[in-house]
């Protein structure tokens, strides 16, 4: 059968392969379009699966929220330059909204899930096949919440999905704008616990040990030291708890101060992208040749 230009381009858009690609396709299976479309697949999953085991800590970190259930996610590639691309940011987005629908308990469950008719997994190894690098869901958080989800997004490379309750009598448009503000606050300011009751012993007590083992204490008295430890610790453990932040846009007010008699702060996470993976280092002309390369 006559493999035409119209067929290899109906084909390159129904997958994404490359040109050289769909038309070897079409003359396997002699011109029948599923058939070629399911070659490709094949040949797909066998190259995504090939690609598996390289380092993957590039991607992306995105949130999406629909009625009141969000989603934070990150999806890692290889590259900076594919985690641009917006294929990549629609796939990230489309698995976070999966997320959203069908509330998986892990990663595992995520792979598993619907999507268009297929899964998760299957999805992003066809994905692999026509971006051509390794792609990896590493995370993600799902919030279901009765009042208030909100978040911020930072070039893709910092997430922060925060879920704040309204109290009575206080105005919903304030409450969201002051929502962000904190998302934003949390994205710069990235602290560890909400308030100082989150805060474990054992943390403070580490703490302790090593302010009372600095060598500009070492010659005062001790009942002098402990004071002067404590209140040290005092001021870290401050440090590291939102709600005594000052705000990053007025350092005059607290964020405990910014919510009073407005909202409280339930929950949020904040993600970094590639935060604790390892990195690749490569030359970056020879990182585009391999692509060229294929």
């Amino acid at each position: 059968m006559e493999i035409t230009a119209s067929m290899v381009k109906e084909l390159r858009d129904k997958t994404g392969a490359g040109m050289m690609d769909a038309k070897k396709a079409l003359v396997e299976a002699d011109g029948n379009m599923e058939q070629a479309i399911e070659h490709l697949r094949q040949k797909g999953i066998a190259s995504a699966d090939k690609k598996m085991n390289r380092i993957a800590a590039e991607g992306l970190v995105d949130v999406v929220i629909e009625n009141k259930v969000g989603a934070i996610i990150e999806v890692n590639c290889e590259t900076d330059f594919v985690a641009k691309n917006d294929d990549f940011k629609a796939l990230v987005e489309d698995i976070a909204k999966v997320v959203i629908k069908e509330n998986p308990a892990d990663v595992d469950e995520l792979l598993k899930a619907n999507i268009n008719g297929s899964t998760v997994e299957e999805y992003i190894k066809g994905k692999i096949a026509t971006i051509g690098e390794k792609i990896t869901v590493r995370r993600f958080s799902r919030y279901e919440v009765p009042c208030c989800v909100n978040s911020y997004v930072h070039n893709g490379k910092i997430a922060v999905m925060l879920e704040t309750k309204c109290k009575e009598g206080s105005s919903k448009e304030e409450n969201t704008a002051i929502a962000k503000d904190i998302c934003l606050h949390i994205t710069s300011c990235s602290p560890e616990f909400i308030s100082r009751s989150e805060i474990p012993q054992d943390v403070i007590e580490e703490e302790t040990r090593i302010e009372m083992g600095k060598e500009d204490l070492a010659k005062k008295p001790e009942n002098i030291r402990a004071k002067i430890v404590e209140g040290r610790v005092n001021k870290l453990m401050s440090q590291r708890c939102l709600l005594e932040q000052p705000f990053v846009k007025n350092p005059e007010l607290t964020i405990e101060k910014l919510i009073e008699g407005k909202l409280d702060i339930v929950r949020y996470e904040r993600y970094v992208l590639g935060e604790g993976l390892e990195k690749r280092e490569e030359n970056f002309a020879d990182e585009v040749m391999k692509q060229i390369k294929g």
